[in-house]
């Protein structure tokens, strides 16, 4: 049987993102992602997502193991508490991207500015580098992407018309949030700069905006009427500032 006329399947589509495709067969892949440019984007969209997820979180695996949970310390206590420190390794693991290690017996939870300004730049990241599925309704259709979002998300989602600050509405799309559903809006300039606004519930009744900066992104977040909003574009923070100012005051005088 000639290999090369095996199909590629979509395990192999992420194991080739991985690296771990025999040489052999990376070609097979790469011949038929350049047969078929719309799995070659795709895929690019993954390999995306995973840098920024090493980006994010490979500095968390070289963290050392805190004393009190070294492996030699746990075999030293009484049977019945070895559950417990496994799972407390485990949850120390798994909170370990945004709070740190669990120590002295009590969470070191994030801010809601951090967590929630965290996840409104990693959706920035990954759907800004898009070409032609950067969003799920596109802004020829305002309305309906208005009237979706607001129906889905459960508070007035307002598409604000940033044209005087040289951006055009690329579109929207639904995400996952911290309590509940997502807005994400996007808009573009004529340079091809991207800017974003990600809107979800949040305990916060209301706050100032306060800035945030990772690598090249930078971020304004702030509450009103129990929503976050968080704005993320240029590290320029003056320019920002003026998009920023620009979405508030439009909510403002819309209500929402």
């Amino acid at each position: 049987m000639n290999d090369r006329k095996i199909p590629v399947t979509e395990d192999e589509l992420h194991a080739y993102v991985d690296d771990e495709l025999p040489a052999e067969r990376s070609t097979d892949v790469e011949a038929f992602l350049a047969a078929h440019p719309d799995e070659a984007e795709r895929v690019q969209s993954w390999r995306a997502m995973a840098e920024m997820l090493h980006a994010r979180y490979d500095a968390v695996a070289q963290e050392p193991v805190p004393a009190r949970l070294e492996l030699e310390r746990l075999e030293r206590r009484p049977r019945q508490w070895l559950y417990g420190a496994a799972a407390a390794v485990l949850v120390a693991f798994v909170a370990g991207g945004t709070a740190g290690w669990v120590a002295h017996g009590a969470a070191n939870t994030p801010s809601t500015f951090q967590s929630f300004t965290a996840d409104a730049l990693d959706a920035h990241r990954l759907y800004v580098v898009e070409v032609r599925h950067p969003v799920e309704v596109g802004g020829s259709e305002r309305d309906h992407l208005q009237a979706w979002l607001t129906r889905r998300c459960g508070w007035t989602v307002f598409a604000p018309n940033l044209e005087a600050s040289g951006l055009k509405l690329v579109g929207g799309r639904l995400l996952p949030g911290p309590n509940g559903p997502a807005s994400f809006l996007m808009y573009e300039g004529a340079s091809g700069e991207r800017y974003t606004i990600y809107s979800a519930k949040t305990e916060n009744g209301a706050t100032q905006m306060r800035y945030a900066k990772t690598d090249k992104d930078g971020a304004l977040f702030w509450a009103e009427r129990g929503v976050g909003y968080v704005v993320s574009g240029s590290s320029d923070r003056e320019r920002l500032t003026r998009v920023a100012q620009a979405v508030y005051d439009q909510a403002e005088k819309n209500g929402t």
